[in-house]
């Protein structure tokens, strides 16, 4: 477990509070994830905090129930653009914001057609290839910034299938949550032409 404090920790009770009293209206979890909702979902997004420079700012792609955006917003006190196209889910990320006294900026669109500041670092959670990550990455980016995409099983796979389109650095970091997932950390990364 991710040690944080108890203020940090309270905070985080806040957010669970509200994502299950929301949860009952809109689908952020899945229904059964609700029991196993610290070590399944907080757990695994507050992983990425120790990975994170103090003042650093982040651009969180489909944020859906604040995984990891809000998490990392409220466990870092760094500066968080939520990236979402469903309406229902930003409503629900801007109280999440207003509740938990995160530094969070709700942008309700499409991921390609938003345009946020480009910022020092992109996450994302259970979303898309990573292909696609990478696409959607690029120009929300900073030159000198890096990625860390939370990813199952199929990690090195999908690293394997984006290293035929994309020129790459790149770190694996075991998950801590996971036993089969992993953190890919992606910097200097360009399209192969």
């Amino acid at each position: 477990m991710t040690t944080v404090s108890r203020e940090t920790h309270e905070r985080l009770e806040r957010f669970a509070d509200l994502l299950v009293q929301w949860n009952a209206k809109i689908n952020l979890v899945s229904p059964r994830d609700i029991a196993q909702l610290w070590p399944r979902h907080i757990e695994d997004s507050l992983q990425l905090a120790e990975l994170i420079p103090e003042g650093a700012t982040i651009t969180d792609l489909g944020s859906g129930g604040g995984f990891p955006g809000i998490i990392l917003a409220i466990a870092t006190g760094n500066p968080v653009t939520l990236i979402e196209s469903d309406q229902r889910k930003c409503a629900f990320l801007r109280e999440a914001g207003r509740i938990c006294e995160a530094k969070v900026a709700v942008i309700a669109k499409r991921i390609e057609a938003a345009s946020p500041p480009p910022a020092d670092i992109i996450t994302a959670r259970a979303l898309a290839p990573l292909n696609r990550l990478l696409d959607w990455a690029r120009p929300l980016l900073k030159e000198d910034g890096f990625c860390l995409f939370l990813k199952g099983q199929k990690a090195q796979a999908e690293l394997t299938e984006a290293s035929a389109d994309w020129h790459m650095s790149h770190t694996i970091v075991p998950s801590r949550t996971d036993p089969g997932g992993a953190i890919i950390k992606v910097s200097d990364f360009k399209r192969v032409v």
